[in-house]
């Protein structure tokens, strides 16, 4: 998708997944002008570098503009020391410079930051949560993760990691009470939230209650086709996910909580989690408004362009 009419003033966001790498250029006003996917390399380093460098080089020439500056949301978190990534779902990217390198490479300034807080931008930067003066987006995808913004300007923190709920642990008593096992994260915990409320959280249960291996969307058809068991599987996924954010309202009491990933399709989730959610809460605290994401899955890309604008203005 071009726009023959893209102005000068154009931010460029990528947003890096363990599958595609999505570019888009946003205006001033962020409104996606350009839009383009590629696969990720996601074992080759020179490579993962190649694919950004020509998506980058391939919109300035459809565009004729080479951008003011370019937003990369990248899972995992950096070493603030060393600069270094830490952790991703992205191999080829672990221990190494991203910021850096691809902006010796790109030669424009560059600014990265986690992709699930990329998400949350987006939506609270003319999203579904642009009317609240706070919001807290919860990634329920292949894992789980999020951002906090305050006033529409995320609020990333000291280690860069504000969000990460995903590594909060549920607590043994939830787990006895479902009769869930104990799961090692990738992470190096045990116990995370992400490996009991994402997609493959929510399949993980229904294999426990002795349900065959499906994602989560073909168990949540079959519960509204009747499935007991796909039924039975959504509601202990729902009172697990229910803690989880009742546990983001006690800290940070968001003014709405925007869902994104793949689980955020699930049109039960808005109706049945607000007393799940309420459950898990003592008396007195509301449950904030739990929103769909405006953006649905180009919001990644899109709050990385947000993030350049930001920080380009500040320099």
């Amino acid at each position: 998708m071009t726009d023959a009419g893209a102005s000068a003033r154009t931010y460029y966001g990528l947003d890096i997944g363990g599958t595609k790498i999505e570019l888009v250029a946003c205006d001033e006003a962020m409104q996606v002008r350009y839009r383009r996917r590629v696969a990720t390399p996601t074992q080759d380093y020179e490579a993962f570098q190649q694919a950004v460098i020509e998506l980058v080089r391939g919109a300035d020439a459809e565009l004729g503009d080479s951008g003011l500056a370019v937003g990369l949301g990248v899972p995992g978190v950096v070493d603030r020391d060393s600069g270094r990534q830490l952790s991703s779902n992205v191999p080829a990217l672990t221990g190494q410079r991203v910021e850096q390198d691809l902006r010796a490479q790109l030669q424009r300034p560059l600014y990265l930051g986690n992709d699930c807080q990329c998400f949350a931008l987006s939506e609270a930067q003319g999203g579904a949560a642009a009317d609240y003066p706070s919001m807290f987006g919860a990634i329920l995808g292949t894992g789980a993760g999020g951002g906090y913004c305050l006033q529409g300007r995320l609020i990333a923190g000291y280690n860069g990691i504000a969000g990460e709920w995903g590594h909060w642990s549920v607590p043994a008593a939830l787990l006895q009470r479902h009769d869930l096992p104990l799961l090692d994260c990738a992470c190096g915990l045990r116990g995370c939230m992400e490996r009991y409320v994402s997609g493959s959280g929510l399949a993980l249960i229904h294999q426990q209650l002795g349900g065959d291996a499906v994602d989560a969307s073909a168990i949540a058809q079959r519960a509204e086709q009747g499935d007991a068991q796909a039924r039975q599987a959504l509601a202990i996924h729902r009172d697990l996910l229910g803690y989880g954010l009742a546990g983001l309202v006690l800290t940070l009491d968001p003014h709405v909580i925007v869902l994104g990933g793949g689980l955020s399709k699930l049109d039960a989730l808005y109706r049945d989690l607000p007393a799940a959610v309420a459950a898990h809460l003592f008396g007195g605290p509301r449950v904030p408004p739990i929103l769909p994401p405006m953006f649905g899955d180009a919001g990644g890309a899109r709050g990385a362009a947000v993030l350049a604008r930001q920080r380009h203005r500040t320099v």
